[in-house]
């Protein structure tokens, strides 16, 4: 295990394969309770994973998921790692305005914390939809009491990215102790890399990810965030044939191979919690100016 910097913060953003953004267009909300269920034995095999390294991470988890399963809630936080809200029901957050944002937290946040029994702190925008467009979210996180959130990808995507946000955890509201710790990016001739985890991990080489890593710990002295999905350890899901071929190539490309990555990644570096992380961050983090 790379001790060369302290404790990089891992991530789950507990969704099931007919909830992602890519089939959206596709898969209507009113049908998800007819569709296979398969969240609960991917986030079990993940917590087995977990448990096999030694290491505790954050599960941002959508209401939806938090009501049908509330005894996953209750294993996930029984054995030390954190639940947070991923959102009610993976809703974007620049397609909201200001109080059906705040309605969509006020609903998550109470299916997670009836189901587990503990305080929510932490958010994570579904497909890391905070950015230029939606300054006001972290007002109305700040008042609903978040500690923190990492809800930022600082690149430029065509489905996300806020590419002028700070590559580290930053305050972005002077009156507020709100801490938002982007997902990571690496540096690469003057560009920004997205390496962070999710679909860039299972289509890249394991060496990138080792790499942009390592950058992130040894030259920069911060830690990394990484994230995955546990539909994203499950080849035998359910197949989409009416999505888009773009869609389709970003979601099943490398399924089979992720969950071996995924056990290299978790041994070979130092992880923990996204809450732990925030209170050690808090006094690095920049502020926004107004």
């Amino acid at each position: 295990m790379d001790e060369l910097y302290p404790t990089n913060g891992l991530s789950v953003d507990v969704e099931d394969w007919f909830h992602v953004g890519a089939f959206e267009n596709v898969i209507d909300k009113d049908d998800w309770g007819s569709l296979t269920d398969r969240v609960e034995r991917n986030c079990d095999a993940i917590l087995q994973m977990f448990a096999d390294a030694d290491v505790k991470a954050t599960f941002f988890t959508l209401g939806w998921v938090a009501k049908r399963h509330p005894a996953l809630m209750q294993r996930i936080s029984a054995q030390g790692h954190e639940l947070a809200s991923h959102g009610w029901d993976h809703a974007r957050v620049f397609r909201m305005d200001r109080e059906s944002f705040a309605l969509d937290l006020e609903k998550s946040r109470k299916a997670l914390e009836d189901a587990a029994g503990m305080p929510i702190l932490g958010y994570r925008a579904p497909s890391f939809s905070i950015d230029q467009r939606t300054p006001w979210a972290y007002m109305i996180l700040a008042e609903q009491g978040f500690a923190y959130s990492s809800s930022v990808a600082p690149v430029a995507h065509d489905h996300y990215g806020w590419q002028e946000a700070p590559r580290f955890a930053f305050k972005p509201l002077p009156w507020s102790d709100l801490i938002e710790i982007p997902v990571t990016t690496a540096t690469f001739a003057g560009r920004r890399l997205a390496a962070g985890g999710g679909g860039f991990f299972r289509v890249l080489p394991y060496g990138f990810s080792r790499w942009a890593i390592r950058q992130v710990n040894r030259r920069d002295r911060r830690p990394a965030v990484f994230y995955f999905h546990p539909w994203e350890i499950d080849p035998d899901q359910p197949r989409v044939p009416q999505a888009p071929m773009k869609s389709r190539l970003r979601h099943y490309t490398n399924l089979e191979g992720m969950s071996d990555k995924l056990i290299q990644l978790v041994n070979e570096f130092s992880w923990g919690r996204m809450d732990v992380l925030a209170r050690r961050e808090a006094a690095e983090a920049v502020t926004l100016a107004a």
